[in-house]
């Protein structure tokens, strides 16, 4: 522990600990030997050790009761002036019992908070192994996640550490083996006390695991670590390409849909269960479960082709690739991206491997299906981004698709750096087309915090629209009636037919063709279905 905190300990008027059921505090035994003659004692007991419990609130009820009951006894001696020490193993504010009496206490008490090493440092100095290098991301994990996350999140992050093992560590030691992490992974037992044990994780029995380790997962290469022990030069990696000796692996470019895992393809289900790498933007990586022997390839926005090039890299040895896109790969997604690569491979490196681009639910899909059927005649997709177009082209062809009276699906209609898109969007809309058309926009469809907004073109509000929206933008066929939004499959015969609103419909047995007058959303309303 720090100077500071024995200095405290030792001029402390009441010092307080946590301890299981049992009553032993392991942070009492660290200071013993500080705490001062005649020191006044609180021990906050713990009621439960576990989640089963006959309480109206479960475990988390118990345990909110147990730290309002602690924190009224300390404010007692708080409220009378006394100083009173809180003993916490390792440092208070990670994943420490003292920050839930710091929540309740500190609003109305002073309060200093001294830091400890953590338990993340103890064990890695016990393991001696580093757990990150230069830019390689450290990641903390609970063992209580579900398998499938833990191992998705191990997958993703280049050094970790996952607390709270005991009876987890079961499917701790699973979503290792699933993330290709088991054969590196470290147990640390008790570090830095008399019971410290260290050894590999595949090792562990399951049965004996005691709440107070943790598995360490170290994030640098090991190669380079092992040659800058040993002095000797770092081994070159290997070639992914054709010297190798193995054909080259298909990349199949795989559309996940643009929510829910049910909106997944079977075809990319099976493609996803069998290949050996999964490269992609980092928040549709994450959306791939993770299994043994899969690797993960996440990178950032705005580097399309690098991913892409990274691919078919991976492919020249041998092992079959997935590039994932959400929605539909072939629609402002990545399969475009590959094949700008491979047409500018002039020297066939990549001649060889097989490409094949695999559909999914698109964005447009999605959230026409849950206004209605806005896309039940012929429409148009754009996207508003000007990165990769000059703006004044995304203005003639809005124009265009005004112009020709279709219903226009748009996406990426705003960012944090694109904020005036919409509105220039709508003005160019509005010249060719009524105020009164309908506009669905769609916010995270088929995710946490769906919302789905029906308006009318003049009523448009850029203010609300964000990236993580699809607008569609009706023609004047659209009609925004009480079951939904919907468009007309016919459009009457006449010199334009928008105007012509005597045409009679034959064939389908439905009556009044519509127009923009049909549309029943009035100027500037707007209806909004959460989920």
């Amino acid at each position: 522990m720090t100077r500071k905190a024995a200095r405290l300990i030792g001029a402390a008027d009441v010092v307080a600990y946590f301890s299981g059921t049992h009553g032993r505090s392991i942070a009492r035994s660290i200071a013993a030997e500080l705490l001062p003659a005649g020191v006044a004692e609180e021990p906050l007991v713990y009621p439960v050790t576990t989640g089963d419990i006959d309480h109206p609130g479960g475990y988390p009820g118990a345990i909110d009761d147990f730290y309002d009951r602690s924190a009224a006894r300390l404010a007692v001696h708080l409220a009378a002036g006394r100083t009173v020490v809180v003993l916490c193993e390792g440092d208070p504010l990670f994943y420490g019992s003292y920050m839930y009496l710091h929540d309740r206490l500190a609003p109305t008490f002073p309060a200093e908070v001294v830091p400890g090493v953590t338990s993340v440092s103890g064990a890695a100095a016990a393991a001696a192994r580093p757990l990150v290098r230069h830019e390689d991301v450290l990641t903390v994990l609970p063992g209580t996640l579900p398998r499938a996350e833990l191992a998705r999140r191990l997958a993703d992050t280049q050094g970790a550490a996952v607390l709270k093992l005991g009876r987890t560590f079961p499917a701790v030691r699973a979503a290792l083996a699933e993330a290709g992490r088991l054969d590196d992974a470290v147990y640390v037992e008790r570090a830095s006390t008399a019971g410290q044990r260290v050894l590999p994780a595949g090792d562990v029995d399951p049965d004996a695991v005691p709440y107070f380790s943790m598995v360490l997962v170290p994030g640098a290469d090991r190669r380079l670590a092992r040659a800058a022990e040993t002095g000797a030069a770092a081994p070159a990696p290997a070639d992914p390409g054709p010297a190798t000796g193995a054909p080259p692996g298909p990349v199949l470019v795989v559309g996940l849909g643009p929510g829910p895992d049910g909106w997944r393809t079977p075809e990319v289900d099976t493609a996803l269960g069998q290949v050996r790498h999964v490269v992609g933007y980092a928040p549709y990586v994450s959306r791939v479960p993770q299994r043994e022997g899969l690797q993960r390839h996440a990178s950032g926005n705005t580097v399309e082709l690098d991913r892409a090039r990274h691919a078919l890299e991976l492919a020249l040895a041998g092992d079959p690739v997935a590039v994932v896109s959400g929605g539909d790969a072939g629609v402002f997604g990545m399969a475009s991206a590959v094949f700008e690569v491979l047409d500018g491979d002039t020297a066939g490196r990549y001649r060889d491997v097989p490409v094949r681009v695999l559909p999914g639910v698109t964005a447009a899909q999605a959230v026409a299906a849950r206004a209605g059927a806005p896309l039940g005649g012929d429409y148009a997709v754009l996207s508003l981004s000007d990165r990769l177009k000059p703006w004044p082209v995304v203005e003639r062809r809005l124009a265009a698709v005004a112009a020709a009276d279709l219903v226009l699906a748009v996406y990426n209609p705003a960012s944090r750096s694109r904020t005036g898109q919409v509105a220039r969007m709508r003005d160019v809309l509005l010249a060719h087309r009524s105020p009164d058309v309908p506009v669905v926009i769609g916010r995270d469809v088929g995710r946490d915090g769906e919302e789905l907004v029906v308006t009318t073109l003049g009523g448009l509000d850029p203010a609300v629209v964000d990236m993580r929206c699809l607008l569609i933008v009706g023609s004047s066929g659209t009609t925004a009636g009480e079951h939904g939004v919907w468009t007309r499959r016919f459009v009457p015969a006449g010199p334009d037919s928008r105007d012509d609103r005597a045409a009679d419909r034959t064939g389908d047995g439905a009556g009044d063709p519509g127009g923009a007058g049909s549309a029943t959303a009035p100027t500037g309303a707007a209806a909004v279905l959460r989920r």
